[in-house]
């Protein structure tokens, strides 16, 4: 069964040049719209001010500026790829890292993993108000000043 594809923009710029290339790459759909985690994931990062979300690499990805939470992520271990479909990717902040490695919940994800991101699982035991306070970390790390002072004057 082919899985549905969805396209990615590539921005690459040569070495020593102003000349930037647009290409597109195609990526399979790797999420399924009517996962009722993903509904529970977008009703609480759409509760964050300026959020947008776009399909990269296959994933949702939610964003003011930057990227600051994925849905579904990966693995590799000895070799194979462990898929983590109803996960969140999330940047914590340095000491949260630390306390969130310790948790079984938490792997650190392929690919974004060196750059201090983590992967947390979700499950029908899921406390979504702590989901809602490791989106609430990963955002002010990531999203637009005026937009973590819009979010602080809503508490």
């Amino acid at each position: 069964m082919a899985l549905p594809v969805t396209e990615s923009f590539t921005f690459v710029r040569a070495a020593g040049s102003d000349v930037v290339r647009l290409g597109v790459m195609a990526h399979a759909k790797l999420f399924d719209e009517d996962d009722p985690f993903l509904g529970h994931v977008r009703e609480l990062v759409h509760t964050l001010p300026e959020v947008a979300e776009k399909v990269s690499h296959g994933r949702p990805a939610f964003y003011t500026g930057k990227v600051f939470c994925y849905y579904g992520g990966s693995l590799k271990v000895d070799g194979e790829w462990i898929q983590h479909p109803h996960a969140v990717m999330i940047l914590p902040d340095a000491d949260e890292r630390r306390a969130l490695a310790e948790d079984p919940r938490v792997f650190v994800p392929a690919y974004l993993g060196p750059s201090g991101w983590l992967g947390f699982d979700l499950d029908e035991h899921t406390d979504w108000a702590e989901v809602a306070e490791l989106f609430d970390m990963s955002y002010r790390l990531t999203a637009p000043k005026r937009a973590v002072t819009q979010l602080d004057a809503q508490a």
